[in-house]
């Protein structure tokens, strides 16, 4: 059985819980040509938003922070079955020009992304190559440059970025709170988000530190309507943040090659990676 990997394309749907901040999957889904919601709605989208909104300004208020993010797709086989794929991330940011992002795909392949203010360096271990970017700029500039740019996969990307409260009240059309729910022993907001493509789901922690604990993406026009989904652990906002965890020194053995923009594929494709690149 030939098993694919890929459930739209790599940087949509991986980019796509970036969702929060209106770029990639939300910018493209959200703020399309939706009808305002009705009148009797509007009070039940304001505090759905409010409690969206201090979730933004806590994120990008925050000088530093770390966060491990656990991560899965859903892939759609031409058979109609779902497999999940995933990976976990560990992100250590600090502001203005300082991020760190160690993943581990469930398959054992392992990669860093660094920034220390004045370059970007993605390394893969499994294959011994690392590419660097000279970027002069902030965490924001980064991440667009990255994202927007390059194409590299930055899950959550948006979240990082200090303008994410305003992507979010530009993009959202419909929310609602729909209840109260724990979430791995925290006590959240579970909101419900709608848009012309996706629908998102948001469980954010009640009290004075409303951090996402938990999102979930449902691809409603793809075929067998896949899910993407996070689920956040571990927040630390005093976390050590040395020069040298965000400095990138090559292995001797590594080879140096280019970044290459990620290239889009069909829902039944399996993204590979070409040789001498990456993305």
């Amino acid at each position: 059985m030939r098993i694919s990997r890929s459930l739209m394309n790599v940087k949509t749907i991986f980019s796509g819980v970036t969702a929060f901040a209106g770029m990639t999957v939300l910018a493209g889904t959200l703020a399309g040509a939706e009808p305002a919601p009705p009148a009797g709605d509007a009070e039940e989208m304001s505090q759905a938003m409010a409690v969206v909104g201090h979730m933004a300004d806590s994120l990008a208020g925050a000088p530093k922070f770390s966060v491990t993010i656990d991560m899965g797709f859903d892939a759609v086989q031409d058979s109609g079955q779902k497999i999940e794929f995933g990976e976990t991330r560990e992100v250590l940011l600090e502001r203005p020009n300082h991020l760190r992002v160690d993943t581990a795909k469930r398959s054992g392949e392992k990669s860093t992304l660094t920034f220390d203010g004045q370059r970007a360096a993605l390394y893969e271990e499994s294959g011994q190559v690392y590419a660097i970017e000279p970027i002069d700029g902030d965490v924001d500039e980064v991440i667009r440059h990255l994202t927007k740019d390059l194409e590299v996969r930055v899950p959550l990307a948006e979240m990082l970025s200090t303008r994410l409260k305003e992507g979010l009240i530009r993009e959202a059309r419909e929310a609602a709170i729909v209840e109260e729910s724990v979430i791995a022993g925290v006590l959240c907001d579970h909101l419900a988000l709608r848009g012309t493509e996706v629908d998102m789901q948001v469980w954010v922690a009640k009290g004075d530190q409303p951090l996402p604990q938990r999102v979930v993406i449902t691809y409603k026009h793809v075929a067998g309507r896949p899910q993407f989904w996070a689920q956040f652990s571990h927040w630390n906002f005093s976390p050590e943040t040395a020069e040298a965890l965000f400095a990138f020194e090559p292995p001797q053995e590594a080879k140096k090659i280019a970044f290459s923009p990620v290239q889009k594929t069909d829902v039944s494709e399996t993204p590979e990676m070409a040789e001498g690149e990456v993305s």
